[in-house]
């Protein structure tokens, strides 16, 4: 009798277990995301590039020995701050190119805490130019390598050049002609995810011409809320880390439909290539990002619906630079 007992608490402990192992979220395709053992057993192969996607000064300051710069940090040396859409494919081939990527290379793009979009960028960039299989983000950054025990190189590297083909796939960017339609009601069945905080969404915090957020959005999900969080000891607040993980990741995305194309957005269309990186490592079937994004939607007077719409004071910027003037005038006699 007591040993039935025991079998049988065994094996409700197995099934509680079983149940919680099932509810856990998983990547679809983990292998978009990779470790700091990874990209040490593969850094020095030819056919492998890991990119540090920061500033030039943070780079030569300390990166992950072997990985090259782009000069510049990545958001910035793949995209044209005014011209959202790529239009010049021939361009991206010889920047890729000469950084050493050919097409049977993998790359590893990485970046820290602070700049985790700029590596999503590159991921997104290449992931558009048809570099399947073989783009990767390091989980975690520069701060995954560091707390690995790994040490950090300030020599530069520079590889040897390769040819680059882009095979493009369109439905991997938004155009604000399709962002058109799904405002207007005359596309349906698309979903998009708004990646800027709350407040630019609701219209309170406007870095365009105007306020709001894109009629049809379906859900607005900050992409700093959708990172691991950690205590800071100082302050006591959660704040966030470049780490990603399945079960915080899906808990965010968990009313969409991985089956519909979703769209992801923000400002200028840099922290939404982070939401792009999470819905394909979800599994969604046509993650898109729409790179144009609020910079440009909400800088045109009449041609965009905006909800939420919120117009920029001028009025009011204009009143505090007089008050700054007033301000610096005065520190400047108290100095005197």
């Amino acid at each position: 009798m007591r040993r039935s007992l025991v079998l049988v608490f065994v094996l409700c402990i197995l099934l509680v277990a079983s149940i919680g192992m099932a509810d856990a979220a998983q990547w679809a395709h983990p292998d978009l995301l990779v470790t700091p053992d990874v990209v040490e057993k593969n850094i020095t192969k030819p056919d492998w590039v890991v990119i540090d996607c920061r500033d030039l000064d943070s780079y030569t300051k300390g990166h992950i020995p072997g990985a090259i710069s782009m000069g510049k940090p990545c958001s910035k040396a793949l995209r044209d701050g005014t011209s959202r859409v790529f239009h010049n494919v021939s361009k991206y081939e010889k920047i890729l190119g000469k950084l050493g990527i050919g097409n049977d290379t993998h790359v590893v793009t990485y970046g820290d805490a602070k700049t985790m979009e700029s590596a999503t960028v590159a991921f997104w960039v290449l992931e558009y130019l048809g570099h399947d299989g073989k783009t990767h983000v390091l989980n975690g950054g520069l701060d995954a390598w560091t707390k690995a025990g790994k040490k950090l190189a300030t020599e530069p590297t520079i590889k040897p050049e390769k040819a680059f083909k882009a095979k493009v796939v369109k439905s991997r960017i938004a155009t604000s002609d399709e962002m058109l339609q799904i405002a207007k009601g005359a596309k349906k069945g698309i979903q998009v995810i708004d990646a800027r905080t709350k407040a630019e969404y609701d219209g309170e915090d406007i870095r365009a011409l105007r306020g709001g957020h894109i009629p049809h959005t379906t859900i607005n999900v900050s992409h700093i809320d959708t990172r691991d969080h950690v205590k800071d000891p100082r302050t006591g607040k959660d704040v966030p880390t470049p780490f990603m993980s399945p079960d915080r990741v899906a808990k965010y995305y968990e009313s969409l439909d991985k089956n519909k194309r979703t769209i992801a957005l923000c400002q200028t269309g840099t922290r939404s290539t982070q939401t792009y990186l999470q819905l394909r490592l979800l599994g969604y079937k046509e993650p898109a990002n729409y790179d144009d994004s609020w910079i440009v939607w909400g800088s045109h007077f009449t041609k965009y619906p905006v909800e939420n719409e919120q117009w920029f004071d001028f009025a009011r910027v204009k009143k505090l630079e007089g008050d700054v003037k007033a301000l610096q005038e005065q520190m400047k006699k108290l100095i005197k």
